[in-house]
């Protein structure tokens, strides 16, 4: 179910059989009506980011509910889709930031060490955080508090109210948190544009000796 490197971390933070617990979820719903993203890529953020790799962490809330978008990447797309208009955000402001990145799929920001989790890791087609408090957030919750516990510096980039929750989940002050508003059509103009998380977690990276992401690539 998960990547090697996280499957007894997270294991440990959980109460007993719960990864059981979550496969009877997973076969219950997928049985029942359309889920997304497709069940082979429900721990795809785990799977493309090894524990070891992690540097950087970006929380989305779940993932998109159209078919065919959501990856199993928080914000991700792809390439073949247009950005929802979260990501659309995102991108607008990586270019302010940065300079212009033309594709969609995160994938490769993943591989490069940037964990894009999303709270909640299933939703009902067409029924946005359809499964939230039901099984996801004590799971995910878990994958943080492993994180906390890195020696690594971390950069946890919290956009909205919502990740910003999370943010009593990491108390190791050797980690850095960036939060900002939400890039959400909603709020992107009460906070997330302007704020250059893009270059603010490379400063950090450079600084701590760790290699910066190519958020262009």
């Amino acid at each position: 179910m998960l990547h090697s490197t996280w499957h007894d971390k997270v294991k440990a933070e959980l109460a007993p059989h719960y990864f059981a617990k979550i496969n009877t979820f997973l076969d219950q719903v997928y049985h029942s009506g359309v889920v997304y993203p497709p069940r082979e890529k429900v721990f795809a953020a785990l799977q493309e980011t090894s524990f070891e790799a992690t540097k950087v962490v970006i929380l989305g809330q779940d993932p998109y509910h159209g078919q065919g978008q959501a990856q199993g990447l928080s914000f991700s797309v792809p390439d073949d889709f247009p950005a929802p208009p979260s990501l659309k955000n995102i991108l607008k402001e990586l270019e302010s930031d940065i300079g212009k990145r033309d594709h969609h799929d995160l994938t490769s920001w993943a591989h490069q060490g940037v964990l894009l989790l999303n709270a909640c890791l299933t939703v009902p087609a067409g029924q946005a955080n359809g499964h939230a408090g039901l099984i996801w957030e004590p799971f995910t919750d878990a994958v943080i508090k492993v994180l906390n516990q890195k020696e690594e510096p971390v950069v946890f980039i919290l956009w909205g109210g919502y990740a910003k929750k999370k943010k009593a989940l990491i108390t190791n002050p050797t980690h850095k948190i960036i939060e900002s508003a939400h890039p959400s059509p909603l709020s992107a103009y009460r906070g997330f544009f302007g704020s250059k998380p893009f270059s603010t977690v490379n400063d950090y990276l450079e600084q701590t000796g760790q290699l910066p992401i190519n958020w262009l690539h």
